[in-house]
């Protein structure tokens, strides 16, 4: 190993992490990446980018848990407001065979 070398970064979650909670965000990313709606509407924005399907849902599934960590902590209630004006018009529908 050379020592000017920084070692390589591990990315992602540590071991340490909520398998459950891991699960339950993907797969809700999963769910709303099929169905109507801000999420179908925000996952197939990122699809029309040239974004993978695989990449597309991780990212779908991290907003959804961003989303629900601030209203969480803020005790607010979720607004579609901002997902429905920005992606709406996107037009593009999307098979969701996984």
């Amino acid at each position: 190993m050379n020592p000017t070398k920084k070692p390589q970064q591990l990315r992602g979650l540590n071991q340490n992490h909520n398998h459950e909670m891991k699960e339950i965000f993907k797969s809700t990313a999963t769910r709303a990446s099929c169905g109507a709606g801000p999420f179908h509407d925000f996952y197939a924005a990122l699809l029309t980018k040239g974004m993978k399907p695989e990449m597309a849902r991780l990212t779908l599934a991290r907003k959804i848990a961003a989303i629900t960590l601030t209203l969480w902590k803020k005790g607010g209630r979720f607004d579609a407001e901002p997902f429905v004006s920005r992606f709406v018009g996107s037009g593009t529908l999307y098979d969701c065979r996984f």
